[in-house]
């Protein structure tokens, strides 16, 4: 089962405007970016947070899973409790790196030598 575009729209609206929220669909589920930033892995209507030093004391009592087949376990946010929630996103936000683009054409011609 995928994410609905119902449930995504509702995690993005859970995250305080300040953080300019937004999603991307990727691999038929999806990706929530704070700042450009992404924070919050979306699969099968659950939210997950990988399980980084910066989480431990505030997800320490959260559930865990696996967002996919092969993916390491993650915390589950509960999406409901906002308060908790932009705990997570502000501490996300800080230790998150913008994603590079990569130049497709300059990897190409690396990759054949020219």
């Amino acid at each position: 089962m995928a994410t609905t575009s119902e449930f995504i729209e509702y995690v993005c609206s859970q995250i305080d405007e300040e953080y300019e929220p937004r999603y991307r669909k990727m691999f038929g589920d999806y990706m929530v970016y704070v700042h450009n930033r992404p924070v919050l892995l979306v699969c099968d209507n659950t939210v997950y947070v990988k399980q980084l030093d910066c989480m431990k004391n505030i997800m320490e009592a959260a559930d865990k899973g696996f967002p996919y087949n092969g993916a390491k376990e993650h915390y589950i946010v509960d999406i409901d409790d906002r308060e908790t929630l932009q705990l997570i996103v502000g501490k996300l936000e800080q230790v998150t790196p913008i994603p590079v683009k990569r130049n497709k054409k300059r990897k190409l011609e690396s990759y054949i030598g020219s």
